[in-house]
């Protein structure tokens, strides 16, 4: 059974004798990716209550550009993914598919083409453990298939 987190090995010392032994640290980081196929690469990402901030890295792993098929990473509690993603699309491209102050946004990601990245780091005091959060692109057309759940475990 794979146990959540990375695995630290640390070095106890009481006295003249040291124990070793491992330590399981949080999570605080996930990486994602987005195909010219409208697919993430994750259905559920998870972070722990317990860090300070979760840093998201989106690469896009086709080869077309960000204006025919382009990704991002959006955040929002479920009940407000929907609006979201429709107001995203009048916000267009410059905009990165989502409406300027919007406040029901968490965070997002620019919209990225072929080969490109980007990263975004949200403090974890915007999130609560046991709230409903959906990530999702918001790329005209992607938020139906492209999405998923982010849970923030206790």
């Amino acid at each position: 059974m794979k146990k959540a987190g990375k695995f630290v090995a640390a070095v106890f010392v009481a006295g003249s004798a040291a124990l070793a032994g491992p330590l399981w640290a949080a999570e605080c980081a996930a990486d994602i990716t987005g195909t010219d196929t409208m697919q993430f690469d994750k259905k559920v990402m998870s972070v722990s209550a317990s860090c300070k901030e979760f840093k998201v890295t989106i690469k896009h792993s086709g080869k077309l550009p960000r204006n025919a098929m382009g990704h991002n990473w959006v955040l929002t509690k479920t009940a407000d993914m929907q609006g979201v993603a429709n107001d995203g699309i009048a916000a267009g491209l410059n905009n990165d598919y989502v409406k300027v102050g919007d406040s029901r946004v968490i965070a997002h990601t620019k919209v990225i083409g072929a080969g490109e990245t980007d990263t975004i780091t949200i403090p974890l005091s915007k999130l609560k453990a046991g709230e409903s959060y959906t990530y999702f692109c918001s790329f005209p057309g992607h938020s139906s298939i492209m999405k998923g759940v982010l849970q923030v475990n206790k």
